[in-house]
Order: structure tokens, then C-alpha cells, then sequence
């Protein structure tokens, strides 16, 4: 990839860097940065359903092997786990990050050291996990970053649960998305993240993000250099809506899409609360899921299996 210039690169050269980072802290006064709008003041200290006040809490950051194919190398992801997060679904793997908050407070000198070790490691990118709530402190460490020598993609990494608004700001910032799309049915979303209004929002942010950056294109090892990447999460009983989701990125994304249908759920966090998900999928379901995406005409499919890895701090 030594060829290849990050988008962040040519926005922050011609000064818009700064004015994108300035715009997001602006937000933060009454913050609507994702979907749920809270409204509260969070550089006077004010929290709202994510609790993340001014400044990212980091829970933890490793070259990941465990990620899609095109994103890990030879080296792994460069991941980035930010604490809390604006969707809080019951049955999260992550329950100690994302509902308790686990990790530690960092300023964007911090993040942005962060994000230089990771590619001192050679890690192809910089993969940050549970983005949404955070975009200010994101581009601020990006700015820091680039100025240090930081020269490798950036991955925004999210539940899909984001306001288009703060995605367009990120044009130019990001070579690489990938939200999951986790539920097509706003009953479920309500059910399972009290955010009935997931499905369409989560509709809305692909679009934008597509826009930016179009299908996923892959360097000469295969590497991911930019575009979109899907995730959606298989559960037990169909509650994904997985046809749906399928038919969607399909006709109203990309039939070129490239999309990973995991396999791995299994009951965390609050999932008891809910008869259906107390157990894993099946086989059966997974691959009904499989042919599922096939015949609504989704083909591009990720099938690296995933672990996790993890060092904290």
C-alpha cells in the first residue's frame, strides 16, 4: 500500500481537517451526534445514554487477527474499543465495555499515540470499534495523528446505529466503513436496544457512507484500501430479519456488496431477558442465512471465522 494516500491525508491539507473537527465538537454543546439526540451539554460534563462526557474512554487496543479478511494482513487490524455506546443492545458480547464501561479516559494526545503505535506494528489500518458517540475526539486525535506520520486507512467501525448528519462530516476522513445492520424490524429494535427507529436509521447511515465511499476495493494482497463492508448478526428465531436486510443492501446499496453474516452469537449481557435469544443459533439457521443473502442476490461474502485478541491497558 505505499502508493496509496489516505483520504484524511488531502483533507487535512487543505485545512478542512481542523474545520470538520471543530464542527463535531460543536455538536457536543447540545449533542445530537447520533440518533438517540440527547441534547445534553457534554463539554460542560453533562452525560446522556452513551456517558461519555468531553473526552473517549478506551478500553483496550491490539493488532486484531480476528476481524474480516481484507482488514487483517499479515499484521491484524489495528483496533481501537472504545467504552459505552449509543445503542446498548441487551445481549452485546462486549457488556462490560459497552453497558458498564470499562477503560479509562484518554485526551486526543493520547489516542492519537495510540493509533501510531498500532502502525508501528505495520497493522494495515485503524480499526475504531464503537465510533458514534465519539466523532469529535476521533478527528481531533486523526488531525494529531497525521501531523505525527500516521498514513494508514481508517475503519469506522459501528452498529449502524448513526445519524447521516455526523456521517457526512466524516467525508473525506474515512476510506473505510463498516456498520453492522443488525435488525429490520423496528419491534425488534425496540425490544432488544429500545431504538425502534434502528432499522431506518441504520438505512439512511449505509446510504451515506455508500456515497462516500462506494463498494470495497481490495490492493493487489487483498487488503482493503477503501469502501464498504457489511456486518449483520445472525440470531436465533429469524429476529435479525435477515432476508430483509439482504434485499435491502441488494437493491438500495450494492449487489457488489461485500457483507459478513456472523455466526457467533450467543447469549450475553441481558439476553435471558428474551426466550428466543437464551440460545445460540443452529447450523440450519446459519445456513439458511447463507442462502438467504444468495438469493437476494448478495454474493460478496466474508467467511473468516472470528476470534478475539485483545491487549488492555
Amino acid at each position: 500500500m505505499a502508493s496509496f494516500e489516505p483520504a484524511y491525508i488531502k483533507t487535512r491539507n487543505q485545512g478542512l481537517l481542523k474545520k470538520k473537527t471543530q464542527q463535531a465538537y460543536g455538536i457536543l454543546k447540545a449533542c445530537t451526534l447520533c440518533p438517540r439526540a440527547c441534547g445534553v451539554d457534554r463539554l460542560s460534563g453533562e452525560k446522556g445514554i452513551c456517558q461519555t462526557g468531553e473526552h473517549a474512554i478506551v478500553s483496550s487496543y491490539s493488532p486484531h487477527f480476528g476481524e474480516e479478511s481484507p482488514l487483517v494482513g499479515k499484521h491484524g487490524s489495528g483496533t481501537v474499543f472504545f467504552a459505552r455506546c449509543n445503542l446498548l443492545c441487551i445481549f452485546c458480547q462486549n457488556y462490560d465495555i459497552s453497558h458498564e464501561g470499562e477503560g479509562i479516559e484518554v485526551s486526543s494526545q493520547e489516542l492519537a499515540r495510540t493509533m501510531l503505535s498500532l502502525q508501528a506494528t505495520c497493522c494495515p489500518n485503524i480499526n475504531f470499534v464503537t465510533p458514534s458517540h465519539v466523532v469529535p475526539q476521533i478527528l481531533a486525535a486523526v488531525d494529531e495523528a497525521a501531523e505525527g506520520g500516521l498514513r494508514i486507512p481508517l475503519v469506522y467501525n459501528s452498529s449502524g446505529y448513526d445519524s447521516a448528519d455526523t456521517v457526512a462530516i466524516l467525508e473525506g476522513v474515512f476510506d473505510l466503513y463498516m456498520p453492522d445492520f443488525k435488525f429490520w424490524d423496528p419491534k425488534v429494535a425496540e425490544q432488544l436496544c429500545d431504538a425502534p427507529d434502528y432499522p431506518e436509521r441504520a438505512r439512511e447511515a449505509l446510504k451515506e457512507m455508500h456515497r462516500q465511499v462506494g463498494d470495497l476495493v481490495l490492493d493487489e494482497q487483498g487488503i482493503a484500501r477503501t469502501g464498504l463492508l457489511i456486518r449483520h448478526l445472525v440470531l436465533p428465531d429469524g429476529l435479525a430479519g435477515t432476508r430483509d436486510v439482504m434485499r435491502f443492501l441488494a437493491k438500495e446499496i450494492s449487489s457488489n456488496s461485500y457483507v459478513n453474516i456472523m455466526a457467533q452469537y450467543r447469549p450475553c449481557g441481558r439476553a435471558g431477558d428474551v426466550p428466543s435469544l437464551r440460545r445460540s443459533i443452529t447450523d440450519e439457521e446459519y445456513q439458511e442465512a447463507i442462502e438467504m443473502a444468495h438469493q437476494e442476490g448478495i454474493s460478496r461474502l466474508d467467511e473468516r471465522k472470528r476470534v478475539f485478541a485483545l491487549r488492555w491497558f
